[in-house]
């Protein structure tokens, strides 16, 4: 039977990844019954809704039965995050459905032949230089969700110069987690939050980069090790056995004769890297043009879209494979679809029983009578732990920073420390939790558990947080300010 093309979700990595977020579903749940309702009163500050702090009561638990528990992932398509879950959903679709459409095609194959080519052959320079490109997408602009077309990409050349797909995701969107985390112009962290404390905007910059240039090279490292360990006993990889027959089917090809014969594409190609360049164009605008900012995700499936599926009817390939491979990457995705629906359906538990504001206040409890480092620490945690729920980082941002403020004065941290602490908390646990939906696609679209992707990771955390805890102590420790 012939392959299908483009990514296909594995039945074990999707039926694991349904348990653990059915668990989280009725965890949540859980504490819906268990934890007194709440709320904090809210008012609109420059065109946001923002917590009014020491304005928390206890109020009567909402009528929430148990059945709607499970009912949650659908709701969420009526709630009010409907249309970023929604415009998640398609995103996903178009995505998988181009790639699927370049892979058939040997539009993808041939692309990657060339960028091999022009590094000539010094590929851990190559996995350096692509991981410090993704980290920088991610601490300057802020991207995320849009680097994910790139993944699948990051994934075929890994298993073209005889790595897996870990390596794949390392250097493409762990690389640009790691960059949004340690960020140094990010406006969805670093912007909002400094703004929410009324720091000038990008201020404390120079404490940033000895912040990412450590970040940077410790993924660098943990990458290039690892890399290095499978290329020297393949049987070593997470997912050698997922994973087998994709890797044999780009090693073995000749990179030198692909890049040779590549011109019978060349108006694939042509059309293709036009795309690709309005597509890098939107990710780099978008931060600095409101008008693009709300839409740049949808735009950037639309045009990573249009440009995979025309440049594979530009090649020799009959329309009807074409058409065949588009339909292989949409199904071969679809599965990923209600695991989307399912992790956001945990935000919406706890906001519906009431309880959203009682875990937050309850929190930040404990910073009021902290010192000034174990506050710092707290803020980071308490992002952590509000991640869980809550995955927009401007989101989570309104939602926490009025009420961390004023306790941070209190206690003696800078509102700039405060900032750091929360950024922090906010980015790296983006690569952790099953409820992020980023996490979640990508995964999908390398056929990677989440068992072992937290099998891969745990090293690098072990390593990237005591790391952070000793930049927010020295933080501290010099007064870190402005203010």
């Amino acid at each position: 039977m012939e392959a299908k093309s483009g990514a296909q979700i594995n039945t074990k990595a999707f039926i694991q990844s349904v348990i653990i977020l059915l668990v989280l579903m009725i965890t949540a749940g859980v504490l819906t019954r268990v934890l007194p309702a709440g709320s904090y009163t809210r008012n609109e500050v420059d065109g946001r809704v923002v917590i009014v702090p020491d304005s928390y009561q206890v109020t009567d638990h909402p009528n929430y039965p148990v059945w709607r528990w499970f009912t949650a992932p659908v709701e969420v398509l009526g709630g009010s995050d409907a249309l970023i879950i929604i415009t998640i959903m398609v995103f996903i679709l178009l995505v998988a459905g181009a790639f699927a459409v370049m892979e058939k095609s040997g539009i993808l194959t041939a692309a990657l032949a060339r960028i091999v080519r022009a590094f000539g052959g010094r590929k851990y320079l190559l996995l350096v230089v692509i991981t410090g490109f993704f980290m920088m997408m991610g601490a300057f602009f802020g991207l995320f969700e849009e680097v994910v077309p790139l993944v699948p990409l990051m994934i075929a050349l890994a298993y073209f110069l005889g790595w897996d797909a870990l390596v794949g995701l390392g250097m493409s969107i762990l690389a640009t987690n790691m960059g949004f985390s340690a960020a140094l112009t990010n406006p969805f962290t670093i912007g909002v939050a400094q703004r929410l404390a009324g720091l000038p905007m990008f201020s404390g910059f120079l404490y940033r980069v000895p912040i990412f240039l450590t970040i940077f090279a410790v993924t660098a490292i943990f990458l290039v090790r690892y890399a290095k360990k499978i290329e020297k006993r393949p049987e070593s990889s997470l997912v050698f056995g997922e994973d087998k027959v994709v890797r044999a089917k780009y090693s073995n090809l000749d990179l030198e004769k692909i890049a040779a014969n590549s011109g019978g594409l060349k108006k694939a190609s042509i059309w293709f890297v036009v795309f690709i360049f309005l597509v890098v164009a939107t990710l780099f605008t978008s931060p600095f043009v409101p008008a693009i900012s709300d839409y740049a995700l949808p735009i950037v499936g639309i045009l990573f879209f249009i440009g995979g599926l025309g440049a594979g009817l530009l090649t020799d390939q009959p329309k009807k494979t074409v058409w065949k491979a588009l339909l292989d990457g949409v199904l071969g995705i679809l599965p990923g679809l209600p695991l989307i629906m399912m992790a956001a359906s945990i935000k919406f538990i706890i906001t519906t029983g009431g309880v959203m504001d009682t875990i937050l206040n309850t929190a930040s409890l404990s910073l009021s009578h902290a010192a000034p480092t174990s506050a710092a620490f707290l803020i980071y945690g308490l992002a952590l732990l509000m991640e869980l729920f809550i995955g927009s980082a401007g989101a989570k941002a309104v939602l926490m920073m009025p009420i961390l403020l004023p306790l941070a004065d209190l206690v003696g941290v800078t509102r700039q420390v405060t900032v750091l602490a929360y950024c922090f908390g906010d980015g790296f646990s983006n690569m952790v939790y099953p409820t992020s939906p980023v996490l979640l696609i990508s995964l999908g679209l390398a056929a990677v558990s989440f068992g072992k992707w937290l099998k891969f990771t745990w090293k690098i955390w072990a390593v990237v947080v005591p790391i952070t805890l000793l930049f927010l102590w020295l933080a501290v420790a010099i007064g870190y300010g402005p203010f």
